[in-house]
């Protein structure tokens, strides 16, 4: 799984980079709002939430517009968005399976502007149930080398009954069970270890090995995906070596 984790360190940079044009804040700030809506207002009580407050926080967002977006969610605030979740589902160029999730306010408008991407790349949008079955959400927790030795995040993964523990290069990344997420996290930040990331993602159960030019169409189709204000995540079965993809984000 190390090569998801390898995409997950790429995106978390080109979030960094989405951040100084505030494309990051505002899709941070329709997780939250939807968070709240669905679970409550109380992060404590509401674990998609509280990923959400660490992811935002992460990035540097204001606790002002973090409070501004649960008020609006939960009713304190009259300007709340009706924002619905979609998942769409569709296979890109070298027949790569892609799930994207978005958020929306308009869902013909955004399936249209999906259904354009996916065409225009070479892919093709495809129903409910042809994509979502190769997926599997798991807990990917990244810790830098600088925080510890591996002795020790390794001695602290099993403790918490993590499922795989990688090596990402600069981190160490710890795979989990999706419900256990919070746990391993938690036993983790006991043991003095912080993190680089921490997120849930979704792994496929088979890959697409892709290079040379099926590889960079894959990723300039991912990257338009990504860059479109209501998707949230996309997730993809490529396997395409690192340095095509750092050469890719150049």
């Amino acid at each position: 799984m190390s090569g998801h984790s390898k995409w997950a360190t790429i995106k978390r940079k080109k979030g960094a980079q989405d951040a100084k044009r505030g494309k990051l804040f505002s899709k941070l700030i329709r997780e939250i709002t939807v968070a709240a809506r669905e679970g409550g207002g109380d992060p404590e009580a509401n674990l998609r939430l509280k990923n959400a407050i660490e992811k935002a926080r992460a990035n540097n967002m204001p606790l002002e517009n973090i409070e501004r977006a649960i008020r609006r969610a939960t009713g304190e605030d009259s300007e709340a968005a009706a924002w619905e979740e979609v998942t769409y589902e569709g296979y890109g160029p070298g027949k790569v399976a892609i799930l994207v999730e978005a958020l929306t306010d308009n869902k013909n408008r955004t399936a249209a502007d999906i259904r354009h991407i996916f065409t225009r790349a070479g892919g093709k949008l495809s129903g409910a149930g042809t994509v979502s079955y190769l997926f599997t959400r798991k807990g990917l927790i990244q810790i830098s080398k600088d925080v510890a030795n591996e002795e020790k995040v390794l001695e602290a993964a099993m403790e918490a009954g993590a499922e795989d523990v990688q090596d990402g290069g600069e981190t160490y990344d710890i795979y989990t069970d999706r419900a256990d997420f919070e746990k391993v996290k938690s036993i983790l930040k006991e043991h003095g270890l912080t993190f680089e990331n921490a997120e849930l993602i979704m792994v496929p159960s088979s890959t697409v090995k892709l290079q040379g030019k099926d590889a960079e169409s894959v990723l300039r189709m991912v990257a338009m995906l990504e860059d479109h204000d209501d998707v949230q995540s996309v997730w993809a079965n490529f396997d395409i070596d690192a340095s095509e993809m750092e050469a890719f984000q150049e």
